[in-house]
């Protein structure tokens, strides 16, 4: 005899429902199979870890002082990290040609760069508020955005960045503009210095305040980013970075550098959250950083990334040499002068979610780009991330990623 179920007694919030999984992370389920060669994820190459850094800065850490490293903390952070964060932003904005006074005041470090969307979304959006982004834009900030019920608009971009046009129909009532203008994820396009000036004129003109996220900037080819478009007004922006790309995602450390205005609510919204980041970590990352560790080890990612974007460039060129002539039945790409990603779109009438267990089957994985989108998205988009395999993988991926194409044409 069978037992009738209870009725669970739990009645979930409202705001739940709008809590879906990753689109994304589904797919990747695809991928979790011995042999595939995937394009697919995000994930910083592990060979940038500075493992042995790390272990020194542990015993050190823990030698020295032992009970703050382990004790409870101040939500703000770790008051060194946060003076050399500060000091760093300072010393880019202005070998950028831009001074920007940040004050370690203004700076929290936060439980990864998702966190600082977390907090942005539940102190700056109310139900109905309308928030505008890149069309495409990051998933994770939609994602941290949808349960406070926003009015999500999608800008149109071209590769320089948003269209300014579009921006100035859209910006009266907006309550911020969330943009991430270095080596975006997921195209890897980068912002133009014109674009940004004009960009930060309009936003100011407009009273629309940015939420710049950026989280790639540190990773340049051939030379580096213009400055942020918060040092151009940083009263009217709030400014998201991370140490995943650079040094480990595994520690989930980010900073957010905001406003007198927005600051104080940003820190009560942490303090409800996790009442500070782990210590333990922030000092790990202080430790490591000192005497200008970065500018040693950064180029050497660079240098790496740089290799493997060729390698993928390549390989395209020589498995798809109607890319230029006939864009229409050849997959075509973007050269990203930057970041982890690049961004291509499938042959005509084709369809990239519909490709991705056939090319799985083959050996290889990529991220469908339609989920990347606010709205309506682009079923012929993808997006290939190329810092994690070999050189020979990546020559192998493609490939195979051509042959599944050719296989599955319309």
């Amino acid at each position: 005899m069978t037992t009738k179920p209870k009725p669970s007694p739990w009645t979930l919030a409202a705001r739940a429902a709008k809590m879906n999984p990753s689109v994304i992370r589904e797919l990747l389920k695809l991928t979790e199979q011995p042999g595939i060669i995937s394009f697919a994820g995000g994930l910083p190459s592990a060979k940038t870890f500075p493992v042995a850094e790390f272990a020194a800065a542990c015993a050190k850490v823990l030698h020295e002082d032992s009970a703050g490293a382990l004790q409870y903390a101040s939500s703000e952070g770790y008051a060194p990290l946060r003076a050399l964060v500060a000091q760093q932003l300072q010393d880019q904005s202005r070998a950028a040609g831009q001074a920007w006074d940040v004050n370690p005041a203004q700076i929290m470090i936060t439980t990864g760069s998702q966190q600082g969307l977390d907090l942005v979304a539940k102190v700056l959006i109310d139900t109905g508020s309308r928030v505008l982004v890149e069309s495409p834009t990051y998933l994770g900030a939609v994602m941290a955005f949808t349960p406070m019920e926003p009015e999500i608009v999608s800008l149109a971009a071209d590769d320089q960045g948003l269209d300014l046009a579009d921006l100035q129909t859209k910006a009266p009532g907006a309550r911020f503009l969330y943009v991430l203008p270095n080596f975006q994820n997921p195209t890897g396009r980068s912002m133009s210095e014109a674009r940004r000036t004009a960009l930060s004129t309009l936003a100011a003109n407009c009273r629309l305040p940015l939420v710049e996220d950026n989280p790639y900037g540190d990773l340049w080819f051939d030379q580096p980013p213009p400055a942020p478009l918060t040092a151009r007004n940083p009263e009217g922006g709030i400014y998201l970075g991370s140490f995943s790309k650079v040094l480990a995602p595994g520690l989930r450390m980010g900073f957010i550098v905001a406003p007198k205005a927005v600051y104080p609510k940003l820190l009560q919204a942490k303090q409800a959250a996790d009442l500070h980041s782990p210590i333990f970590n922030q000092r790990l990352i202080f430790e490591v950083m000192q005497n200008g560790f970065l500018d040693r080890h950064v180029p050497m990612i660079r240098s790496l990334y740089k290799a493997q974007r060729d390698a993928m460039l390549q390989a395209l060129a020589i498995h798809f040499p109607q890319a230029q002539t006939d864009p229409d039945n050849s997959l075509t790409w973007n050269t990203p002068s930057g970041g982890m990603f690049l961004w291509a779109r499938l042959p005509a009438g084709m369809n990239a979610v519909d490709l991705l267990p056939h090319a799985v089957a083959q050996g290889v994985a990529f991220v469908p780009g339609a989920p990347f989108f606010a709205g309506a998205g682009d079923p012929r988009s993808m997006r290939l991330c190329f810092v994690t395999p070999s050189v020979e993988e990546i020559h192998r991926g493609v490939a195979a990623l051509a042959s599944t194409i050719a296989a599955h044409r319309s």
